[in-house]
């Protein structure tokens, strides 16, 4: 992978020039100071990174290089992605803070930009306040599953029986702080239902569990679970969000069992450090709708379960702003700490 040297912050220009007569001065004065970087060519004139803050091969990694392709078309540059896993995400999210505000350094944000000044006493940066929303990207409802054998046939009948046998059902999650773990505490304060939670070191030994009937139910991606679903181990009962998901056909939505207010779900955005000029901040953000509005971008969203949502930066902030008004509540209130 090429490294990419960071470079000045882009700065404006404004022609000195008010008659002809001045255009010598002009030209021996640019000889004295070197022209500024927007005068170097127009943006963007090298390769721009996205930092994946996960391992490769991931749904979040799998959705930058979706768009990091068609926006790298659109804006006939080569967009590099590179993933930096790590603290859970803390490591990327630190550097792109930390980078050169000139557009050539983003970050794919996912719903940690919004739990994570929460979840940690100490960062190193400002969740809220050290980055600039681009857009967003797209988003994909969670699900809660039960194992086949279960008792329990619809959420209603889960939610009732975790009310009147608060000590009685387990639910697994991929760890502390993840987008599972935090659905199910929201869903438990919606429903007022209780519920002993068992984090486990990813998902897929969670999902194994599961289906050993060790633990009650999980609040998961439907995307790693529908094998399961279709193979007749697993069975949802709700998809949590405001939409069926077509990746779960005749699943009811959680809104339509009566808790609005249990939505919830895994969602990818496009950030830079804070301060990128507007200018550039613009051309990356219709590179981006160019990219959303691509039919192979859009199949493959629908194959993995998620749907994709263009709009502006403004509206993308706007959104953080308000899951991290949600989750930070839903975070404080049940006492989770970070790993």
């Amino acid at each position: 992978m090429r490294a990419i040297v960071p470079s000045r912050p882009v700065a404006g220009r404004r022609a000195m020039l008010a008659v002809a007569g001045l255009g010598a001065l002009a030209a021996a004065a640019a000889t004295l100071s070197p022209l500024p970087a927007a005068a170097q060519g127009a943006f963007p004139d090298k390769p721009i990174r996205i930092v994946v803050p996960y391992a490769a091969g991931g749904g979040v990694d799998i959705v930058t290089r979706l768009v990091s392709q068609k926006m790298g078309d659109a804006l006939k540059q080569t967009i590099i992605v590179d993933n930096r896993p790590g603290a859970a995400t803390n490591i990327g999210m630190d550097m792109v803070a930390r980078a050169q505000p000139d557009g050539y350094t983003l970050l794919t944000a996912s719903n940690t930009l919004a739990a994570n000044g929460a979840l940690f006493s100490k960062l190193t940066f400002d969740p809220a306040h050290d980055f600039t929303p681009l857009g967003a990207i797209g988003y994909a409802p969670l699900a809660v599953v039960v194992p086949t054998e279960s008792p329990f046939k619809t959420l209603k009948q889960l939610t009732d029986y975790g009310r009147s046998h608060p000590e009685k059902l387990t639910y697994a999650s991929a760890g502390n702080g993840s987008s599972g773990h935090l659905a199910s505490e929201l869903l438990k304060a919606e429903s007022g239902m209780r519920a002993l939670h068992v984090p486990y070191k990813g998902g897929s030994p969670a999902v194994t569990d599961l289906l050993g009937q060790r633990i009650s139910f999980m609040s998961i991606n439907p995307l790693e679970v529908v094998s399961h679903v279709q193979a007749g181990k697993l069975r949802p009962l709700a998809v949590l969000d405001d939409e069926p998901a077509a990746m779960l056909p005749g699943v009811p939505t959680v809104v339509s069992q009566g808790l609005p207010g249990a939505m919830a779900t895994v969602w990818w955005g496009l950030i830079g450090p804070k301060d990128i000029p507007p200018e550039i901040t613009a051309k990356l953000n219709t590179a981006l709708q160019s990219a959303l509005k691509d039919p192979d971008v859009k199949k493959r969203f629908g194959e993995m379960g998620a749907v994709v949502t263009p709009g502006t930066g403004q509206q993308f902030g706007a959104f953080v702003a308000g899951e991290t008004t949600k989750w930070t509540k839903v975070i404080k209130d049940a006492g989770i700490k970070a790993d």
